[in-house]
């Protein structure tokens, strides 16, 4: 049995119209078996707030009756089915208790186990609108079978046995009827709810794929494909119909909106084809991601990442000496913090922070703990306001006037950081945020429009 594994996005699910429109995505093909949700548009931002040590009394029922009208209308469009309209009802209902419970003892595994409701609400109803339009589906808990650490708001795979567990519990499922599951959510050994971190739904749809051995994994959002910069920056941006993994990973990891960083990583591990396209459009195609592509030219895209931070540590240690970056990099993986870009200098390192380092409830990794121990040994400067700009494409470090084309564009702005050489598909700058889209409209129409 050939399995595909189809994400919807919160915007393909959003409403009762969408999930139809995505609900006869699925039922045009038979091999996508399994079907990975996010919680409706909305859902997760007034759950992340529920969490949130400032509401009061009133703003919470504020929310929680937000969060019912969104999953109340779609129910009303099915007609109501009891069975449908209990598990809501239970679903709702715990999210009142949760974050009751969260305003007198706030804690991570609580917040966590908030979080992941919004999902729990689009699967139940997902699966009653497809079988709605006649296909047997059910709506399955992927905690089950999504076995992760206890780091709550940025809990981390356990492959194996999520693998085993997929083997087990959720093949023998897919034989005869759809199965509907959650992105973004999972479970520790002791059954505690734990959360991938937000954005984590692709790689929920990722991590299932591996487990299954399916041949494909199909992203569904609200854009056809992956373009060559993001259209509200350069007109011009081109559809790219085709991408290999290297160039998504880069993309993904350098600011791409349309896939979560770590979505291509069990992708790349098992050789599975991912497809990139907009729900509201399938007949605008989109873009593949696979293992071999028949065109790699040096330039494939100009991605920018918003909100970065630059962390700048001083210290004369570091002058002739041995082991300030080892013990650097030992406090921040103490911290759970994972560095993108570095520069050096003989007492100087500056490294690049962003928020796709956040937690589910978008609290920092950058504690005033981390800062406190990290003052212990060298002196701290924060930056913040930065953008990320990325250059994207294929032999990058080798191809003679990459960067005398790059660096033209570049005059005109203050450039904090330039990183190239580390890899043969990027070249990155960091400037003002404030910067970011001049200089990614200008790039773009240096480094493709000149052949328009």
């Amino acid at each position: 049995m050939s399995i595909v594994v189809a994400k919807f996005g919160g915007t393909s699910v959003a409403d009762y119209e969408a999930m139809n429109r995505c609900a006869d995505i699925v039922l045009a093909n038979p091999e996508p078996r399994v079907v990975v949700v996010s919680a409706s548009s909305g859902v997760t931002n007034l759950l992340v707030e529920l969490t949130q040590e400032h509401v009061g009394f009133e703003r919470r029922q504020q929310l929680l009756k937000a969060i019912a009208s969104i999953q109340y209308k779609i129910l009303d469009e099915l007609g109501q089915p009891h069975d449908v309209a209990a598990r809501l009802d239970a679903i709702l209902s715990k999210i009142a208790s949760l974050s009751e419970s969260l305003s007198q003892n706030r804690n991570k595994e609580t917040t966590d186990e908030l979080l992941a409701q919004g999902e729990q609400c689009s699967s139940v109803l997902f699966a009653a609108v497809l079988r709605e339009k006649g296909e047997r589906a059910s709506a399955f808990d992927v905690r089950q079978v999504m076995r992760t650490d206890s780091h709550f708001g940025r809990a981390e795979p356990q492959i194996e046995a999520v693998k085993q567990l997929c083997t087990e519990h959720l093949l023998p499922l897919l034989s005869e009827q759809r199965i509907v599951t959650q992105g973004f959510i999972g479970a520790d050994e002791q059954g505690a709810t734990t959360t991938l971190g937000r954005g984590g739904s692709d790689y929920s749809a990722a991590l299932l794929a591996e487990a299954l051995d399916a041949s494909a994994v199909e992203i569904w959002t609200d854009v056809p494909g992956i373009f060559s910069t993001d259209p509200r920056l350069a007109p011009n941006a081109r559809p790219i119909p085709e991408i290999s993994f290297n160039e998504a990973a880069e993309m993904a990891t350098f600011g791409a909106k349309v896939l979560h960083p770590a979505t291509i990583l069990p992708a790349v591990r098992h050789k599975i084809q991912v497809f990139v396209g907009s729900s509201k459009a399938p007949e605008l195609g989109g873009t593949w991601i696979r293992h071999q592509v028949n065109d790699e030219p040096i330039y494939r895209a100009v991605v920018v990442r918003r909100d970065q931070t630059l962390l700048n540590l001083h210290s004369l240690q570091m002058l002739h000496a041995q082991g300030f970056l080892a013990e650097t990099f030992a406090t921040l993986a103490r911290h759970k913090i994972s560095v993108d870009l570095i520069t050096t200098s003989e007492v100087n390192v500056s490294l690049t922070l962003d928020k796709t380092g956040s937690d589910s409830a978008g609290n920092s990794l950058l504690s005033e703990a981390l800062l406190q121990e990290l003052s212990q040994h060298c002196r701290v400067r924060v930056e913040d306001g930065l953008a990320l700009v990325a250059i994207v494409g294929n032999k990058i470090a080798t191809t003679p006037g990459v960067c005398r084309r790059v660096f033209e564009v570049l005059e005109p702005h203050n450039v904090r950081m330039i990183c190239q050489g580390a890899s043969p598909h990027n070249l990155c700058v960091l400037v003002a945020e404030s910067e970011a889209a001049q200089v990614v409209s200008a790039l773009h129409q240096n480094l493709f429009e000149g052949a328009l």
